[in-house]
């Protein structure tokens, strides 16, 4: 893998796992892909849910060929309306020899630099899924998420493996509006721990699930309150991601 690049959030993505971890995985879009050319572009590093797809609410609708783009060394989520349809996305990288059926470790640190516009209506929720798709019995982490409105706060979420219910960590930090974040998932087996811009918020070590899963980088619409507004446009942008695995 290539050295790191000049990074725009000011923070540059580390060059290597350091102890105890081994990288698989690293991206920080030096690679421009133009609008409507992604993820084929990059189709050995990255997939996405395919247009057309509806989002968990049902009100917005998964359009990477309208939303994703890779440009001055960012990923760029142009999320915004078309015609009444409300365009969002979710890309996944894809971690060579990863063994789950779906792409999906068994364990892993998830690292993310990203920042969003103020997006009434919009949300992240970025997440492990399960390769499974067995939901809940597989469980689900959750992290960042929260609504992109300018007042909600980035929290995580470990859902229980056996779907009895979850742990949940709130950072304090509104998300949207307030520049670069980094935040990361350190799941290993019997613990999931979530650190936001270098602050530990909380780990989990009860029912932590241990089947394989996938990283999934979501964003969508509200999935309580009405549609968002024809009106609402801007960018949620990813400066880098990394991916490591346990090194023994």
């Amino acid at each position: 893998m290539s050295g790191p690049s000049p990074a725009p959030s000011g923070e540059t993505m580390p060059g290597d796992a350091g102890p105890g971890w081994r990288r698989v995985f690293a991206d920080d879009f030096t690679v421009t892909v133009p609008t409507g050319t992604f993820p084929a572009a990059v189709a050995t590093r990255w997939t996405a849910y395919p247009d057309g797809w509806t989002d968990t609410s049902g009100n917005g609708t998964y359009m990477p060929s309208s939303v994703l783009s890779q440009h001055d060394g960012v990923l760029d989520y142009f999320v915004h309306t078309e015609h009444g349809v409300h365009m969002v996305s979710a890309p996944l990288p894809i971690v060579p020899g990863a063994p789950g059926p779906e792409g999906g470790l068994v364990a892993g640190r998830y690292t993310v630099r990203f920042r969003s516009d103020v997006l009434p209506g919009y949300k992240t929720a970025w997440l492990l899924w399960p390769d499974s798709e067995r939901w809940p019995t597989d469980g689900e982490i959750d992290f960042p998420e929260a609504r992109l409105d300018g007042a909600d706060t980035t929290t995580a979420f470990m859902h229980r493996q056996g779907g009895s219910g979850q742990d949940a960590y709130d950072s304090g930090i509104v998300e949207a509006g307030t520049g670069w974040h980094t935040a990361t998932i350190e799941w290993i087996p019997g613990s999931c721990r979530f650190t936001l811009d270098g602050r530990v918020l909380g780990t989990s070590t009860a029912q932590v699930p241990d089947t394989p899963m996938h990283l999934v980088l979501q964003t969508e619409t509200y999935t309580s309150g009405p549609p968002p507004s024809d009106a609402v446009a801007g960018h949620v942008l990813v400066d880098w991601v990394t991916v490591d695995v346990p090194a023994s």
